[in-house]
């Protein structure tokens, strides 16, 4: 079944009204008619309803609400993947797969070797793009929420974000002692936790980064005895997070 998101005022009663690009997607390129069941959340609650489709109009789609849908499918551990700007395409796959695994924040993280530059033009089309790349990633996975695609930002600014949060993992290659298991052990039993990830961009992090991320209480793991793709690195991070969380 399709899902949807809309914001609160479009729910009115027992009626949800589909706008914007959605009514298009839904008549021409899903072909969804009259007296078919979506799927509809709230993206301000993340409540979710089985809805009927009743009336198809240029402008807008209308549905009534059949039930609400108790379920969830958001994970208990809220993640937050700090991930090294890397070059061309490679965030937009990034935030497609971390939206599917169940990561609810990402930010694009200037860092030392980082090789791409953006300015403030071309951050803004890219931010843009990068959130419509997960509202789409979000819907085809059948995610509760939108994970929120922040700014770029630097490194010393994140340490500022990462205060609040009961753990902090760098991934990182010259790592060969700690695992994300061993760091994990004492919060197996814990629910509702906050996890900040931190993953380097193309070149990796430096030296000097890694001193002050384990001066900022993050703990520097290492992911196995290959090297990991700046892209691969935070799926497979996350995806370890959740598995050793019980959170899958």
């Amino acid at each position: 079944m399709y899902k949807f998101f809309v914001k609160d005022e479009q729910i009115q009663k027992d009626i949800i009204t589909i706008k914007n690009e959605d009514v298009n997607h839904i008549k021409n390129v899903l072909r969804i008619e009259i007296n078919e069941n979506i799927q509809i959340c709230n993206i301000k609650n993340s409540q979710n309803y089985l809805c009927k489709v009743i009336e198809e109009n240029t402008n807008y789609i209308k549905c009534e609400i059949i039930k609400l849908i108790s379920q969830t499918t958001e994970p208990n551990t809220y993640i937050h993947v700090f991930q090294g700007l890397p070059k061309f395409d490679k965030m937009e796959n990034i935030i497609q797969k971390l939206t599917e695994i169940g990561v609810c924040e990402i930010t694009p993280l200037i860092m030392e070797r980082c090789i791409v530059k953006l300015d403030k033009s071309a951050e803004e089309k890219k931010i843009e793009r990068w959130r419509k790349i997960a509202e789409v990633a979000a819907k085809q996975s059948k995610r509760d929420v939108i994970p929120l695609i922040n700014n770029c930002t630097n490194i010393k600014n994140m340490y500022n974000n990462i205060k609040d949060y009961d753990i902090v993992i760098t991934a990182y290659e010259e790592e060969n002692e700690q695992r994300v298991k061993d760091v994990l052990e004492k919060y197996k039993n814990l629910e509702n936790l906050k996890v900040a990830i931190i993953i380097g961009p193309e070149g990796g992090i430096s030296a000097e980064e890694i001193k002050e991320l384990r001066n900022n209480n993050s703990k520097i793991v290492t992911l196995g005895k290959r090297i990991l793709r700046t892209e691969t690195a935070p799926i497979v991070l996350a995806s370890i997070v959740l598995y050793e969380l019980n959170d899958i």
